[in-house]
């Protein structure tokens, strides 16, 4: 994308003024163009195919096909669209979901203006933005059917790999894993590709399920259990 060209959105809610709302934001803000807009599942899968957005922002709870089933349904026909699932609090369980169903980026409704552009923005990019409790609800999940073994050894990772896979499935950004490392942030995005090319994974979710079903994130996990 040039620097001239914009990010292009899809906005799904089905009521009218959240959709106007997020639009307005999105757009004054000169990165973003709302392309398209859905107010139920079903129009969202369909809408999704005609209109080809780079992003899809989506609530969860919709008429006719919620928005998990949507974003499966807009994964398996568009795998490069970046899903971000908005929700209201109450409604983690089913984000949880959404993230198994290849959302990248979880927002609750509550947001402000700033954190729903860094989030919009990242996805853009690939990068994995689903918050400590979300992902700490996945990581349950996912460990209940855990490999064995050292499975990042096995699939030939090398230390650095594996800490830059460890520090994007924690949700650190390129620019904050190449400040950590000295490098470039197009540096540490390429070496994220290469891992995922490595690991042989379909997704940018996908690298962050298989950190977890791999151990690569118990301490990290471990760690926001605690008190603080």
């Amino acid at each position: 994308m040039s620097s001239g060209e914009r990010i292009r959105v899809m906005v799904v809610d089905d009521h009218s003024i959240v959709r106007e709302g997020l639009k307005r934001v999105l757009e004054q803000s000169g990165e973003f163009e709302v392309v398209a807009q859905a107010a139920d599942g079903e129009e969202a899968v369909r809408v999704a195919a005609e209109a080809g957005p780079d992003v899809v922002v989506m609530d969860v709870m919709m008429p006719k096909k919620d928005g998990v089933e949507a974003c499966r349904e807009i994964m398996e026909s568009a795998p490069d669209t970046r899903v971000v699932m908005l929700t209201a609090s109450t409604e983690q369980a089913a984000a949880v979901e959404a993230v198994a169903a290849g959302a990248i980026g979880y927002l609750q409704k509550e947001t402000d203006r700033e954190r729903l552009l860094s989030v919009v923005r990242s996805v853009f990019l690939g990068e994995f933005r689903v918050p400590v409790d979300v992902m700490r609800r996945v990581f349950t999940e996912i460990r209940e059917s855990a490999k064995t073994g050292d499975a990042a050894d096995a699939a030939g990772l090398t230390p650095r790999e594996r800490e830059i896979l460890v520090s994007f499935a924690q949700g650190l950004s390129y620019a904050r894993i190449a400040e950590a490392r000295g490098i470039e942030p197009v540096t540490a995005r390429n070496a994220v590709y290469g891992i995922k090319q490595k690991l042989r994974v379909e997704s940018m979710q996908g690298l962050v399920i298989w950190a977890m079903q791999n151990g690569l994130l118990d301490d990290y996990m471990e760690k926001e259990r605690q008190p603080s």
